[in-house]
């Protein structure tokens, strides 16, 4: 019996579980028509084989038509869904770890002109700036079929063989009556805290009237809103007491902060470079307030500190929600004690930024997660050792040399520069982002593990490649910064690349022009403003930074907004003139004839790169495939068969920027999916 804190079992109400390792309840978008079909079904059970105690779908499951999904959410409300979270459950049950949902109706967390448009429903006319619907101010008529709702899906829930419910009620329905900011209604549901919390208890009575007093109940709560006149740190302790207090309610699972806007957002759920686990303390708190089981999640990315969670009382069970996306088989390398082959969470957020600009869940650099039906987590062995050389060690290049040397290959690496991590290295470089690197340090730990052989300082060419005498030869190469975006004065301009690498010194007077909108722009905004220089960021979009998406913008915007700079959209460089010892930029537009002029002392290009392919060229009429790659047999999970030069002597791919320019996750994507059949 193991005395690791993580690994005892916890006894929540009659159901035992096996750890304290937990997966709190999100959205990754994998339902098909708002059903939790194959590929959400992999997901879940991907992790539940690796040894997580509890996995808790949804993020979440919509209880009313009139609350439907702001993204591909789980429709509590349709009957089908019992069939579908059966299957589910049983196969999570199979493999021994338990199985809730979150229910939930949304309020004004939503759109009015979504699926049936229905106008949206809350406590008040308040807006949320997050989702821009003006609601409907709930009727008595509303509240009562709302409640039926919650209790019918309760009810559909306990016959899938859940082994219980959660709902929500942070940034959703329920809290908005409980905040006097989104609660203006009359008695008895509007003024006093009995009278905002009521609504809550009816739903609750409701739900226990129709699953009985045995089926596990619990509500992901927020107990301090962190707002002016919303709901105080005293408020949630007294709303957890009375949740207790009522008998309804069998856990307690945690928030603080407030979700209506981006920067709200990312502070209840923080990106790279901000704290790790704010409001770990403050779950314990509520812990010691109330006696009831408690449940947190929010950036609790590494096992020593959810080991800490556990050991010093703060929390019962340890939501690390992301870093199982990162990484679903944290669990059973913890048990078999190989704690440093655990794939970090970096904290990129790529996953729920994707989900909230209308995308499904990827992690950044794992790129199995969310494909487990054609993604494997686990490299298998080949059933021939074979010679693979990989060029280019930045997150493509590395994990092609990762996979290749877990699937038992004899590995051989070129790269030009003294360090791996290519663009990642770069990125680094500011203080904010430094945990990218982990990306690289993780995979040349693996590498050196399984023998990988690393030549750096050499820039490689046919020959050296030759040399290797290789049967597949992946390049991963990269691309160099494309600036050439202007019809006069190009050679006027510098990259962000070369502001980041520190290659050229920022100016006084910047013009960033920043028509790839990633977080290259705004890394260099960063960098310049902080040396006292006025910036202007100029973009041919309606909107700025679109790539580096909404949580991952507000540590930017938190240190922009605080220096000289603006941001200008919809206005395109035409050209760079050198006049009067400074530069003459001429702006034009899409959308018509205007020009604007500004005068600056530096202009800095960010248009994403080109490819560094010549190496791939050279190679291509020696290899065997001619650098072909079946289509059909990458999208679908199969292998790569085409060899229209049988004479060729090797395979020969490309990958990541070395195709086109692209971003990290498509690298890492390229290469596990050509490489894992090698």
């Amino acid at each position: 019996m193991s005395h690791d804190p993580l690994l005892q079992p916890y006894q929540l109400k009659h159901l035992t579980l096996r750890n304290r390792f937990m997966i709190t309840a999100h959205e990754p978008a994998y339902a098909e028509d708002g059903m939790p079909k194959e590929r959400y079904r992999a997901y879940h059970v991907e992790r539940a084989r690796a040894g997580v105690a509890l996995t808790m779908t949804a993020g979440s499951a919509s209880v009313s038509r009139d609350s439907p999904p702001a993204f591909n959410n789980i429709l509590a409300w349709k009957d089908e869904v019992v069939g579908w979270l059966r299957q589910l459950v049983t196969a999570c049950h199979d493999e021994g770890a338990a199985v809730m949902i979150q229910l939930t109706h949304l309020g004004r967390r939503t759109r009015w002109d979504r699926d049936d448009w229905l106008p949206v429903v809350s406590s008040s006319h308040a807006r949320e700036a997050a989702h821009r619907a003006f609601p409907k101010r709930a009727e008595d008529w509303d509240l009562d079929r709302i409640l039926a709702d919650y209790a019918d899906a309760a009810e559909r829930m306990k016959d899938a063989g859940m082994d219980g419910i959660e709902l929500e009620a942070y940034g959703h329905l329920l809290d908005q009556f409980w905040s006097p900011l989104t609660n203006d209604l009359d008695d008895p549901w509007g003024g006093s805290l009995d009278n905002r919390l009521r609504f809550t208890f009816e739903v609750l009575r409701a739900i226990r009237r129709r699953v009985g007093d045995d089926f596990i109940v619990g509500i992901r709560h927020v107990a301090d809103e962190m707002l002016p006149g919303g709901i105080t740190r005293d408020d949630g302790i007294e709303i957890s007491r009375r949740l207790r207090d009522s008998g309804m309610v069998d856990f307690l699972n945690v928030i603080r902060g407030h979700i209506d806007t981006d920067a709200g957002l990312a502070d209840v759920i923080p990106v790279q470079g901000m704290k790790g686990a704010p409001h770990l303390e403050f779950a314990g708190e509520i812990r010691r307030a109330t006696g009831l089981p408690t449940f947190h999640a929010g950036r609790i990315s590494d096992v020593a500190t959810a080991r800490h969670a556990v050991a010093s009382g703060l929390l019962d069970m340890v939501g690390m929600t992301r870093a199982h996306i990162a990484d679903p088989h944290i669990v059973r390398k913890v048990v078999e004690g190989r704690e440093d082959d655990i794939r970090p969470c970096v904290g990129a957020n790529y996953c729920l930024d994707r989900i909230y600009q209308g995308g499904a869940a990827f992690c950044l650099h794992n790129a199995a997660a969310g494909r487990e039906l054609t993604m494997p987590h686990v490299i298998p062995a080949a059933d021939r050792r074979k010679r693979v050389t990989v060029v280019g060690t930045g997150p493509g290049g590395l994990e092609a040399a990762r996979v290749a040397a877990e699937r038992g290959h004899e590995v051989t690496v070129f790269e030009a520069a003294s360090q791996p991590g290519g663009q990642i290295r770069l990125t680094a470089r500011d203080r904010r982002r430094r945990e990218m690197l982990a990306i690289i340090d993780w995979r040349m730990a693996q590498c050196e593990k399984r023998g990988v052989r690393f030549h750096f300082d050499t820039y490689a060419e046919a020959d050296t490649v030759l040399a290797t005498d290789p049967d597949e030869v992946i390049v991963a190469t990269g691309g160099f910064p494309d600036v050439d975006v202007v019809s006069l004065g190009n050679d006027l301009v510098c990259s962000t690349w070369d502001i980041l690498a520190g290659d050229v010194k920022p100016g006084t007077e910047v013009l960033i022009y920043d028509d790839a909108g990633d977080h290259a722009g705004l890394q260099a905004a960063d960098l310049i403003s902080a040396s006292g220089a006025a910036v202007e960021i100029v973009t041919p979009d309606r909107m700025f930074a679109p790539e580096v998406m909404a949580m991952n913008i507000v540590p930017y915007m938190r240190r922009l907004q605080s220096r000289d700079v603006t941001f200008t959209v919809t206005w395109r460089l035409r050209s760079v003139i050198r006049l009067d010892g400074g530069l003459s930029v001429a702006l034009g537009s899409d959308y018509g004839d205007a020009i604007r002029v500004r005068f600056v002392d530096q202009v800095v290009v960010n248009h994403g790169t080109v490819p560094m392919a010549g190496l791939y060229f050279d190679l291509k009429p020696l290899s065997s495939n001619l650098g072909a790659v079946d289509y059909e047999a990458l999208t679908t999970g199969g292998m790569q068969a085409l060899r229209p030069n049988p004479e060729g002597r090797f395979r020969l791919f490309r990958i990541g920027d070395a195709v086109a320019a692209r971003n990290t996750h498509a690298a890492i994507y390229d290469a596990l999916r050509l490489v894992k059949d090698l």
